[in-house]
């Protein structure tokens, strides 16, 4: 009777906190994305992962397809957001640049949600992210504030000015981001574990050190 009554308690809490409970369906629809890809991912699987019935989850997300869209837009979303926060057109174009090197890094090693779904939609060729205009307009803006700073920097002479600004960010991303994605068959194949904290130290210095040797400007 006690366990029947805490049961109900439960229930009645989860119904008056829809947006709690929104939250833990989106939390566990990233986990289930994340871990089996989109066609093998399963709505029961996300709603038993939420605590929550198969019901609520339509009704809040409506399909399966919205609530991985609802999913891509969080992890997207987030890191545009997270950069503006850098005000990078206040710094430096030095500086600039290191922060964004440093925030990148760090970003996919502590958001592992990132890292996973867009694996995911990459395997989807992009079909679903392609539903959500305003990222690419997001990221758009980034590649702006990057040409910015490559302007003033090869204005001041502190930076070189034959950089490309996507072809710069992009190499960020990508050393930022391989060592993540592929963590498990590099460490087998190199025999070095991707994940160990003194290798991933070294590793964010040295891709600090790689892209700032780079946009230096020499005589």
């Amino acid at each position: 009777m006690p366990e029947t009554m805490a049961l109900e308690a439960q229930k009645t809490k989860i119904k008056r906190d829809p947006a709690g409970t929104k939250e833990r369906i989106l939390r566990a629809s990233l986990v289930e994305f994340g871990s089996k890809g989109y066609g093998g991912a399963r709505t029961a699987g996300i709603a038993k992962r939420a605590r929550c019935n198969i019901r609520m989850l339509y009704h809040y997300f409506g399909s399966k397809e919205d609530l991985y869209i609802a999913c891509l837009e969080r992890v997207y979303s987030h890191i545009r957001a997270e950069e503006r926060t850098l005000r990078l057109l206040q710094l430096e174009p030095r500086a600039a640049i290191e922060q964004l090197v440093c925030f990148t890094f760090d970003h996919m090693h502590r958001n592992p949600d990132f890292v996973h779904i867009a694996g995911v939609e990459n395997t989807q060729r992009g079909r679903f992210i392609k539903k959500l205009p305003l990222l690419a307009n997001a990221a758009g803006e980034l590649i702006e504030t990057i040409r910015e700073i490559l302007r003033r920097g090869a204005k001041e002479r502190s930076l070189r000015g034959d950089i490309d600004a996507f072809q710069l960010y992009l190499s960020i991303l990508s050393l930022s981001y391989l060592h993540l994605s592929n963590r498990y068959t590099l460490s087998v194949t190199y025999g070095r574990d991707m994940a160990e904290s003194d290798w991933l130290d070294e590793r964010r210095r040295h891709v600090c050190d790689m892209v700032l040797s780079y946009v230096r400007a020499t005589d």
